[in-house]
């Protein structure tokens, strides 16, 4: 069994892997194919789900209870998703980009404290942060900031999603 510190990142984590997968799926429903950064955002979302079935793979393994609120990150992340799609491609990179940013720092202040206490789960933290960091990158290089009220859209988004690691680590 792991230690209720790895287990809490874990179940965190996992959440919002599966957030992600959920946030790109209504980005595309609505991008469909052939929209600006559909290909990118099909790229982004298939390591997401590649995350996400690691982390998977880690709860079932170790016997970590997943958090409870996952039907809510599902229908909360599909309607981010889908209504950034609905404002447009650069509001989808906006999307994109305050989350990397945010999830850049979760997955920094976790290594922190992890430390060398659980090199598994390390491991799959910093890789995913390198991801999330070029997510990010690749969001900003496609227009993020063009977004119609960037600064506005980016700092809720970060908002919302550290709301959501606060409550994903404990229910």
């Amino acid at each position: 069994m792991t230690s209720s510190r790895s287990e809490r990142m874990l179940r965190v984590d996992q959440a919002g892997e599966y957030g992600a997968t959920r946030i790109y799926a209504g980005q595309l429903a609505v991008m469909g194919t052939r929209a600006p950064h559909a290909t990118e955002v099909a790229g982004m979302a298939a390591q997401e789900e590649d995350h996400r079935a690691r982390f998977d793979a880690m709860i079932a393994e170790r016997g970590v209870r997943p958090t409870a609120l996952q039907p809510l990150w599902s229908v909360a992340g599909y309607a981010l998703g889908a209504a950034t799609a609905l404002l447009g491609p650069e509001a989808a990179m906006a999307c994109t980009a305050a989350i990397e940013t945010e999830i850049d720092r979760h997955y920094t202040e976790q290594l922190e404290e992890l430390g060398d206490d659980d090199p598994e789960l390390g491991a799959a933290i910093r890789e995913f942060r390198d991801d999330e960091r070029e997510h990010r990158d690749a969001a900003l290089a496609a227009g993020a900031e063009r977004a119609p009220a960037y600064p506005l859209l980016f700092n809720a988004i970060r908002l919302g999603c550290r709301a959501a690691i606060k409550l994903s680590e404990r229910i």
